[in-house]
């Protein structure tokens, strides 16, 4: 995937095995370092999500969408998609694609 604005890949950025409070702080200074351009978070080894982990996952997929740029989450790992659905959400409703 490359940023429709500048050609530059977006970065892959590896989520933790947890996504919990306790990786909340990596995993925002890892967003905060890519805004500005696409990002693809690479979801196959998450063994656990959380809420707080969610929370952050959303709040970054909203501003990403409002500055127009890309937001993928790729390879999504089963305990990850199982997570989305303990915290009562489908799948598609954080990965969907992109509406451009």
């Amino acid at each position: 995937m490359t940023d429709p604005l500048t050609g530059a890949a977006a970065p892959a950025i590896p989520l933790p095995p947890r996504l919990d409070l306790a990786t909340g702080d990596r995993l925002r200074g890892a967003l905060a370092a890519a805004r500005g351009g696409a990002i693809r978070l690479d979801a196959s080894g998450v063994d656990f999500l959380g809420g707080a982990g969610l929370e952050i996952l959303l709040a970054a997929r909203a501003e990403w969408r409002a500055s127009g740029q890309s937001f993928t989450i790729a390879n999504p790992s089963p305990e990850f998609t199982e997570g989305l659905r303990l915290l009562g959400l489908c799948p598609a409703d954080l990965m969907e694609a992109d509406p451009r």
